[in-house]
Formats: C-alpha cells, sequence, structure tokens
C-alpha cells in the first residue's frame, strides 16, 4: 500500500477493523487525531493524507474530486483485504462515496460508509457554489467555522493554508456528482441540526444510494458539529463498528 496517503493513529495486528477517515475541503488527516482513543481498541484509525497539505505540502492537488477518488482508491486498495468502514465529512463525504464506488466495482465493497455534513452525489443540484476571490472564500469557510478566523489573520498562516483551501473548494464546485451504481453495504448520516450547508432531509437522500440499510443521526450544532459533539458522535460510531463486527462475522 501506498502509505503517503495514509496515517495511521491506530493500527496494530489487533485491529481487525479500519475506519478510513476522508477530512474535509481544505484540511488534513489531523482533523481525526482525537478520535481513537474514544474507539474501540479493535478498530483500526487512519486518515487520507491529501496532497497539498500538512506533510503532503507542496504535491500538486488533482483538478477534480473523481481523478482524487482514483488516487486514493488505488492506493489504498490493500485495506479492502480488512473489514474496512470509510467515513468522509464534507467534502471528504463525497471523497469516501467515489472511493467506496471504486472499491466496490473492483469486487472489494467496504463493510459500511458513513457521511457527515454534506448532500449526496445525485442531488448536489442548485447548491450554493463556493469558489470565487480569496476573499470570498475565506468569508464562506469563517462564515461557518469561526475558529479559522485567526489562521487567516495571520499573513504567514494564510500563505500555508489558502491553497489547499482555494483548490479543494474549486473540486468542489466542479464536482457535479449525478447519478451513481447502487451500493451493496449499508450507509449511515451524520448531520448538524443548524447546519447552512445541507439540511437533514438533504442528508436522508442517501438513502437513496444503497440497497441496504440507511440510518441518520442528527446531532446539535452546525456544519461542524462534529466538534463540540465529538464524544456522542464517536458513541454513536463505536455502536455503528459493534453491530457491522457482529453482522459480518455472522456471515
Amino acid at each position: 500500500m501506498n502509505e503517503r496517503w495514509i496515517r495511521r493513529y491506530r493500527d496494530d495486528d489487533g485491529c481487525k477493523t479500519k475506519l478510513v477517515c476522508f477530512p474535509p475541503a481544505g484540511a488534513g488527516a489531523s482533523t481525526y487525531r482525537t478520535w481513537a482513543p474514544q474507539l474501540p481498541p479493535d478498530v483500526g484509525v487512519l486518515a487520507v493524507r491529501y496532497p497539498g497539505r500538512e506533510d503532503r505540502f507542496g504535491e500538486p492537488i488533482p483538478s477534480r474530486l473523481e481523478t482524487l477518488a482514483d488516487n486514493i482508491a488505488d492506493a489504498l486498495m490493500d485495506l479492502t483485504r480488512h473489514r474496512m468502514v470509510l467515513f468522509g465529512h464534507s467534502m471528504g463525504a463525497s471523497v469516501a462515496h467515489e472511493v467506496a464506488l471504486r472499491f466496490q466495482e473492483r469486487g472489494r465493497q467496504p463493510a459500511a460508509l458513513c457521511v457527515s455534513g454534506r448532500r449526496p452525489t445525485h442531488a448536489l443540484a442548485g447548491r450554493q457554489m463556493i469558489s470565487g476571490t480569496d476573499e470570498e472564500i475565506i468569508a464562506h469557510v469563517v462564515s461557518f467555522d469561526a475558529s479559522r478566523a485567526a489562521v487567516f489573520a495571520d499573513v504567514g498562516l494564510r500563505e500555508i493554508v489558502l491553497p489547499a483551501v482555494r483548490a479543494d473548494y474549486h473540486l468542489v464546485d466542479d464536482y457535479s456528482g449525478g447519478p451513481r451504481p447502487l451500493l451493496d453495504c449499508p450507509v449511515y448520516g451524520y448531520t448538524g441540526d443548524d447546519d447552512t450547508q445541507v439540511t437533514p432531509e438533504q442528508m436522508r437522500r442517501w438513502g437513496e444510494l444503497t440497497r441496504r440499510a440507511f440510518r441518520l443521526q442528527v446531532l446539535p450544532g452546525g456544519h461542524f458539529y462534529l466538534r463540540a459533539e465529538e464524544a456522542a458522535l464517536l458513541a454513536d460510531l463505536s455502536d455503528v463498528l459493534a453491530d457491522i463486527k457482529a453482522r459480518t462475522t455472522a456471515s
């Protein structure tokens, strides 16, 4: 496996389930650095390392989200030998979905797909376009993530962070989505009840993209509800992982 694409926060011989996490736009693998201690010890916690940020700073970012998904699926194919669950937030949900489809096309579908804070692929029409000038992009980010304001106010940090945010925003805007093959694994949705980017009703449409079960969990908060509600999210995700383990072990 191409280790350049993955960061392992926990992954020893006892980790029979691999939870692979996909960051949102402009973010990196460190988004999930606090998750491992709060999840069952037999779950490996791995985060995808997108190019153009953190320890891959300076590497070119693909111009299309589909190309990014191609690259990730190729790099992580070896993980499909295990019980694998994909989790993606915001842009990461679309990337995780595309990667899940690529694994399934090769006969190695994941055990489950978990999507958070993002419209499903076939329901992107009419969404707000978020690319624009640098100032418009920064204003959009800060509108739902005030914690980033200090980063953009620092000229040095802004020069480091902004290129990845800008490139990812273009990826998101250029991704038209549309019909996709149905998944053969269950899909679990998560969202904040005050998210300005997606409504619970829109999140429920992820259930139209699988032949298996779908379930939505709505937690308090906005687009980045998963920070303040991390404990609640991971408690629910622990239950999901335990259920998947029981179901796949029995079969």
